[in-house]
C-alpha cells in the first residue's frame, strides 16, 4: 500500500524558512541535530518528493539512501505520487509543494523546535485539514 507523508520541524510559532533556507540553519544545538538525524533516518530507503531548492539540499551522504525527485508548479500531484506505487513517499517542503500535495498527504510528522526568531515562511495548519480537498489551501481566500 502507498503511504504519502510529509515531516517537517517549524519553530515555536510555525516558523518554516528564512531567506530560501531554514531559520535555524547551522544550529548545533542538540534537539536541531536529532531533528535532522531523525528526518534522514525515516526517509532512509523511500522517495523525496520536493522543489530543487530542497532537493539540492540533501547532503551527499544521505542521497544513496533515498529515491529523490523534483516537483515543479507544471507537475500534476496525483501524476508524481502514481509513479510509485507501493513506495512511502515524503512530500518536502515549502509551502509551494505543501499547497500543492496536502490534499495528497496522509501523515503529518511535525517538530516543533524551540526556535523563535524571525522567518518569511509560516506552517499553514491548512494543510493539516485538506485531505480530499485539493481546492481547499494556503492560497485560498480565508476571509
Amino acid at each position: 500500500m502507498q503511504s504519502v507523508r510529509a515531516m517537517c520541524a517549524i519553530g515555536q510559532r510555525g516558523q518554516l524558512g528564512l531567506d530560501g533556507v531554514l531559520p535555524w540553519e547551522g544550529n548545533a544545538g542538540p534537539e536541531y541535530v536529532r531533528d535532522v538525524e531523525r528526518f534522514f533516518a525515516l526517509t532512509k530507503g523511500h522517495v523525496l518528493m520536493a522543489g530543487p531548492k530542497t532537493i539540492a539540499s540533501v547532503p551527499d551522504i544521505a542521497r544513496a539512501d533515498l529515491t529523490l525527485v523534483v516537483v515543479r508548479s507544471t507537475d500534476k500531484p496525483e501524476d508524481m505520487i502514481a509513479r510509485f506505487p507501493g513506495r512511502t513517499i515524503y512530500i518536502g517542503g515549502g509551502p509551494p509543494v505543501w499547497d500543492a500535495y496536502a490534499h495528497l498527504i496522509q501523515v503529518w510528522d511535525i517538530t516543533r523546535l524551540p526556535y523563535d526568531g524571525p522567518a518569511d515562511r509560516w506552517f499553514d495548519p491548512v494543510w493539516l485539514i485538506r485531505a480530499g480537498d485539493p481546492f481547499l489551501g494556503a492560497n485560498s481566500d480565508r476571509g
